[in-house]
């Protein structure tokens, strides 16, 4: 049949340009790829709400992905604090990746006898290190902001954010990428992941599950598929001395969602990244009355570029508000509130498990982005489940420097997954 049609779109090309033979060529395309797998056909309304593919490619690749990419430029996005040096808690590692210069010296912006000496301070180009310089004028501005956070009433305590060892790290030097960690090492974290933490049995029996247990591990898988396109929309094409070259690898991405390579698992795993992207859109919205309040501010010492990023964060939480499909968190945790208060409490459980695993992870590079996208992703949690039935009366909710930085972060590397995906589509079309 597709032979038939592909000789039938010969034709038409050798007669004419008309509209009637584009129109073949498109519709013969499509077929071939819908028969062949070379890009996964993910489309239609998603599982557990009630949204599309197509309404949410629209709205985040024409609205909202320019304007997270804008507000992830300024200096109170683009610098993270973490510990990269805590052990695994789980199992003996040997605290550096298997990649030639892997390890990361770091440069504490705390102390001045580092400071002097920062022009000793190694600094590895290595594919999985992690770029921890900063400027002298960027350590005292950081300064002045924790200084100021400290000050605030805190409700949550972080521990990478009190942590002695932990530093601040620029993101914009330290882009999410392909690093070369793979194989077993990169495995076992994320079975760890799937078989310790998402409810044991209800991996292989997903659809006999309930809703809340369902999205958890639907949450990770589309943490897994948003890594795993951001690994080969920067891929390492070229390795020169003299320049490395990074780029999309088509090859790369068939492998993680071609449905005939994955069994049928990769366009289930795309569909798993726009349910995460709707979860954390969803709590992008709900964060709107608390940064709306005039005593919350992004501070970075700059008065009026602190004023104009609330104005653009402002902006940005009225755009997520417009889309008018959202999921709906009520869906969750209903019924029988002892049940539910239980079930909240194993999926939180569950998750801060998770957070700690990502301590195992041996590339630094993939540590850091993967600390902060779980962070980001319990910010997201932290924020939908708090005004449920079964939540503290008593609670209220308030977001610190750390959760806002990491969640907005974690959505922008959603909302680029999504972006990304329409590349690869062209770049699979124009390999048909």
């Amino acid at each position: 049949f597709v032979t038939f049609l592909l000789l039938l779109c010969g034709v038409f090309a050798a007669l004419s340009e008309s509209v009637v033979m584009r129109v073949c060529v498109r519709a013969c395309v499509c077929v071939y790829i819908h028969r062949f797998l070379v890009c996964p056909q993910v489309s239609g309304e998603l599982d557990d709400c009630h949204c599309d593919v197509e309404s949410i490619d629209r709205f985040n690749n024409e609205l909202l992905f320019p304007k997270l990419q804008a507000l992830l430029q300024t200096d109170y996005f683009r610098f993270y604090k973490v510990n990269l040096n805590k052990p695994c808690p789980f199992w003996t590692s040997g605290s550096h990746c298997g990649l030639r210069d892997c390890t990361v010296k770091p440069c504490s912006p705390y102390s001045a006898e580092v400071n002097s000496e920062l022009d000793k301070c190694e600094k590895s180009e290595a594919l999985g290190a992690v770029d921890v310089s900063l400027s002298d004028e960027t350590r005292e501005a950081l300064k002045n902001w924790t200084k100021h956070d400290d000050e605030a009433q805190r409700f949550c305590l972080l521990d990478d954010e009190w942590c002695p060892d932990s530093q601040y790290v620029d993101l914009l030097l330290n882009p999410e990428r392909f690093t070369g960690y793979k194989g077993p090492e990169a495995w076992k974290i994320w079975t760890s992941i799937y078989e310790e933490n998402c409810f044991k049995a209800f991996y292989t029996w997903l659809e006999g599950q309930c809703v809340e247990k369902r999205a958890f591990y639907r949450l990770i898988s589309g943490l897994h598929a948003s890594i795993s396109i951001h690994l080969s929309a920067r891929y390492l094409l070229s390795d020169e001395w003299f320049e490395k070259r990074w780029g999309p690898n088509v090859s790369e991405f068939r492998s993680r969602f071609d449905s005939e390579l994955t069994q049928g698992e990769g366009p289930k795993r795309l569909r798993n990244l726009y349910f995460l992207f709707l979860i954390e859109l969803r709590a992008l919205v709900k964060a709107l009355p608390v940064v709306k309040e005039g005593s919350f501010k992004l501070f970075t010492g700059q008065p009026q570029e602190d004023c104009r990023n609330k104005e653009r964060l402002l902006d940005l939480l009225h755009t997520a508000r417009s889309f008018p499909l959202h999921f709906n968190e009520t869906s969750l945790f209903a019924g029988d509130e002892t049940e539910a208060a239980k079930l909240k409490e194993d999926v939180r459980l569950a998750f801060m498990n998770i957070s700690r695993i990502m301590d195992c992870v041996e590339c630094f590079k993939c540590r850091l982005w993967g600390k902060l996208q779980t962070q980001g992703l319990g910010t997201a949690l932290k924020i939908l489940f708090s005004e449920l039935p079964s939540s503290p009366p008593s609670s209220r909710l308030t977001l610190n420097r750390q959760e806002l930085v990491a969640l907005v972060n974690a959505i922008g590397r959603i909302s680029t997954s999504i972006k990304e995906l329409q590349n690869f589509r062209e770049l699979l079309a124009e390999d048909t």
